[in-house]
C-alpha cells in the first residue's frame, strides 16, 4: 500500500496555510500554544464526533441491532465522555473512577458497561447502585461478589478468553490463552451454568476482547467462532482493538471495513438475529488529537537531538510499547524532508524519546513541534515524573478553543500531601 500523506495523520478539518502554519479545528496552533502554553493536547472536537457517527452508521444495518460502546480508558476526560454521550454511544468503564467520570459527564447508567479483571467490592457496589446496564463478568471471583452484593436483577455479559493470538505488542494482547482477562473457553460452560442459576444475575450474552492496535480482521473471526461453540445467546460483544493510523507508512483499516467483517462473522457463525456490541476506543480518539511542544534545545552528537518541554510525563506510550509517532514543526508543515532527528523529552531517563526518527527542517530552540495521533492512551497515562505538571486538554471547533482540562500547577503537586 502506498504511503499516506502526512495530512492523513492530522485531525479531520486541519489545515496548513500557504506559509506552513498548522491549524486544528480552525485554530492556529501557534496561537493556541501562546494562549494555553506547552505541552498541550489539542483536540478537534468535530473529528471525534464524525468518527462516532461513522461507527454508528456502520453498525446500523445489522438485522439484530447493536451498540457502539466507547472504550473510555483510551481518553478518560469528562468532556470526551460528554461528547460521546451526546452522540448516543454506550460507555465501557474499567474502574470506579471511570464510572464516576462517565456518570458525572451525563452518560445514562443503562448505557454503561463495567469491565475489569480485578473489580473491588466498592466498584461493584457503585455499579449496582448506579444501575449500570451491564457488568462484564471476568472471573469466578466476580461471580462470588456479584451474587453476594446484587439485591435486584442485573444484566451481565461473560468475558471469555477465546485463545486467539493477535499480531500486536505483547502488552496489549488480551485474547491469548495466558491472558489475565476473562475465563478460559474450557471453563466458560460452568460459568454460564452458574450465572443462569443465579437469583439476580441475568446472562445476556458473551464478551471477548483479543487485543489492541489490530490491523488484521481474521483474529476476530477466530474469536467469534470460539464463542459460537458455547451456544446461542442474544448478545455478543466483540470488544474493540481496531488500529489507528500513527505513521504515514502504516495505514489502519477503515472502521466500516472492521465493522462489516465483524457483522459478517457474527451472521455466519451465530445468526443474523444476534445483537452485536463493539467497543472502539483508540479508533475513535487517537487521530483527533495532536500534542504541541516547544523545542528547548537542539544538540548534535552521534544523533541530532531535538529536546522538547514534555516527554514521558505526557506520552508514556513510546516507552511502554515502543509506540511510534511522526513529528512536524507547526509553522513549517509545508516543508518536506529535513534533518534526521530524534525527538527527546526533558526527563532524566535515556529512554525518554518521543519520536525515534523524525525528519525536521532546520529545527531550532523556540520552534513548536507537533506529534499527531495522540488522542488515545496519552492523556490517560499522563503522570508527574520529575515533578512535571500534566498538560491541559484543549477542545477546538469552528475557530474557537477552550480548555476542558486545565493545566496542572506546581501547587497541585502538593494537594494530596499530608
Amino acid at each position: 500500500m502506498a504511503d499516506l500523506p502526512l495530512a492523513a495523520l492530522l485531525p479531520r478539518g486541519s489545515a496548513v496555510a500557504a506559509d506552513g502554519r498548522l491549524s486544528v479545528g480552525g485554530c492556529d496552533v501557534g496561537e493556541l500554544a501562546e494562549r494555553f502554553g506547552t505541552p498541550a493536547y489539542l483536540v478537534a472536537e468535530d473529528d471525534l464526533r464524525s468518527r462516532a457517527r461513522e461507527m454508528v452508521a456502520a453498525l446500523a444495518g445489522h438485522p439484530g441491532g447493536g451498540e457502539v460502546v466507547f472504550a473510555s480508558k483510551a481518553f478518560p476526560c469528562t468532556a470526551v465522555y460528554r461528547l460521546f454521550a451526546e452522540e448516543g454511544l454506550g460507555c465501557d468503564v474499567a474502574s470506579g473512577g471511570e464510572l464516576f467520570m462517565a456518570l458525572a459527564a451525563g452518560f445514562p447508567p443503562e448505557r454503561i458497561y463495567l469491565h475489569g479483571n480485578a473489580k473491588s467490592e466498592a466498584e461493584i457496589v457503585a455499579a449496582l447502585a448506579a444501575a449500570v446496564g451491564h457488568i462484564v463478568v471476568d472471573s469466578a471471583d466476580d461471580l462470588d461478589k456479584l451474587e453476594r452484593l446484587a439485591e435486584r436483577d442485573q444484566d451481565v455479559l461473560l468475558r471469555v478468553t477465546p485463545g486467539v493470538e493477535a499480531d500486536t505488542h505483547h502488552a496489549v494482547a488480551t485474547g491469548h490463552a495466558g491472558s489475565k482477562f476473562g475465563v478460559r473457553l474450557s471453563d466458560a460452560p460452568a460459568a454460564i451454568a452458574r450465572i443462569e442459576a443465579s437469583r439476580h444475575l441475568r446472562l445476556r450474552g458473551l464478551h471477548m476482547h483479543i487485543g489492541s492496535q489490530l490491523f488484521d480482521l481474521e483474529p476476530y473471526r477466530a474469536g467469534l467462532a470460539a464463542l459460537a461453540s458455547l451456544g446461542s445467546f442474544p448478545v455478543v460483544d466483540a470488544g474493540g482493538g481496531l488500529a489507528a493510523t500513527y505513521l504515514t507508512d502504516d495505514p489502519a483499516p477503515a472502521p466500516e471495513v472492521w465493522v462489516a467483517g465483524i457483522l459478517a462473522a457474527v451472521s455466519e457463525l451465530m445468526g443474523e438475529g444476534v445483537r452485536v456490541v463493539i467497543e472502539p476506543g483508540r479508533a475513535l480518539v487517537a487521530a483527533g488529537c495532536v500534542t504541541v511542544y516547544r523545542v528547548e534545545t537542539v544538540k548534535r552528537n552521534a544523533s541530532t537531538w531535538v529536546a522538547v518541554d514534555g516527554g514521558m510525563s505526557d506520552n508514556l506510550r513510546p516507552m511502554l510499547y515502543d509506540a511510534r509517532y511522526e513529528a512536524v514543526i507547526a509553522d513549517r508543515v509545508h516543508l518536506t524532508g529535513g534533518e534526521r532527528c530524534r525527538v527527546a523529552g526533558k526527563h532524566c531517563e535515556s529512554g525518554d524519546v518521543i519520536v525515534a526518527e523524525a525528519h525536521l527542517p532546520d529545527p531550532r530552540p523556540g520552534d513548536l513541534l507537533v506529534t499527531p495521533a495522540t488522542g488515545a492512551y496519552v492523556h490517560a497515562m499522563a503522570n508527574n515524573y520529575n515533578g512535571v505538571p500534566r498538560p491541559p486538554v484543549v477542545f477546538c471547533s469552528d475557530g474557537s478553543a477552550r480548555a476542558v482540562v486545565r493545566r496542572e500547577t506546581y501547587e497541585d503537586l502538593l494537594v494530596r500531601d499530608a
